[in-house]
């Protein structure tokens, strides 16, 4: 069975929101990595700026839920809305399964990174569905195996 949890991205400001939320839920991040930790991808520059921003924060709520986020900003935040900032993120139990429920959801609606294999080792992949519900898709083999 997938675990699904939200994924919220701020304009910004994905640290101090993050920040309260662990005052508030106690716990520690599991993650948290910035935009500067990532490989370069040739052909895209990053601002400084940008590169301090988050790219990824997870933090621990319960044992089933885990509260997940990221900035955004520069030339991949063109569609940025408050209110409207968060994505389903869907953690599948095997490829099959991400390919299925990935599939499924897309249908109809918009591939916006279409299922591959990440520099963080997860197979990933976003879609918005044809009802306008933004969603990520991944599976990680390497921690099924635990």
């Amino acid at each position: 069975m997938a675990l699904v949890n939200v994924y919220l991205t701020f304009n910004g400001d994905c640290a101090q929101a993050f920040d309260f939320y662990k005052s508030v839920f106690g716990g520690e991040f599991s993650y948290s990595g910035k935009f500067k930790d990532m490989p370069p991808v040739e052909g895209q520059t990053m601002s400084a700026e940008d590169g301090e921003k988050i790219m990824h924060v997870s933090l621990p709520v319960s044992k089933e839920t885990t509260l997940m986020g990221s900035d955004t900003g520069g030339e991949w935040s063109s569609g940025f809305k408050q209110g409207n900032n968060f994505s389903i993120s869907v953690t599948a139990q095997s490829k099959d399964e991400a390919d299925r429920l990935f599939n499924g959801l897309s249908e109809g609606g918009q591939v916006t990174m279409p299922m591959n294999k990440t520099f963080w080792g997860d197979y990933f992949g976003m879609c918005t569905d044809k009802f306008g519900i933004s969603w990520m898709m991944s599976f990680n083999e390497a921690q099924q195996q635990h």
